[in-house]
């Protein structure tokens, strides 16, 4: 069982920056990979980002490549999105999860344990 919350979400004009946490209770963390997703009022939840479990691979949506980083520290049990050159379709509210399923790292199925979310929302 891992439990992960979401905290560094708020209000950020656009082309500046946020960088959210996720820390996990439990000692199993560092065995999973890791997802980023969003999901705006009235959309589906998508995916942001993954990391594997030991930080060597990282996979991004298009819409982030090269804006967002996503970096993990197992000794602090957190896993971290680097948000930079925000734009307002990046409003949304953030979830980390483990990713506890084989499968693809974008889809969210592939994930058993999530976090509440955290808002971000860019004004333009």
């Amino acid at each position: 069982q891992v439990q992960l919350v979401e905290s560094g979400g708020g209000l950020v004009q656009a082309g500046g920056s946020l960088r959210l946490s996720c820390a996990a209770s439990g000692r199993t963390f560092s065995t999973y990979a890791m997802g980023w997703f969003r999901q705006a009022p009235g959309e589906e939840r998508d995916f942001v980002a993954a990391i594997t479990w030991n930080g060597a691979n990282t996979y991004y949506a298009d819409s982030v490549k090269g804006r967002f980083t996503i970096s993990r520290d197992n000794a602090r049990n957190t896993v971290y999105l680097q948000m930079n050159s925000l734009k307002p379709e990046d409003t949304a509210v953030y979830y980390c999860a483990a990713k506890t399923r084989s499968g693809p790292y974008s889809y969210k199925g592939s994930y058993d344990y999530w976090g509440q979310g955290t808002q971000v929302t860019v004004s333009s």
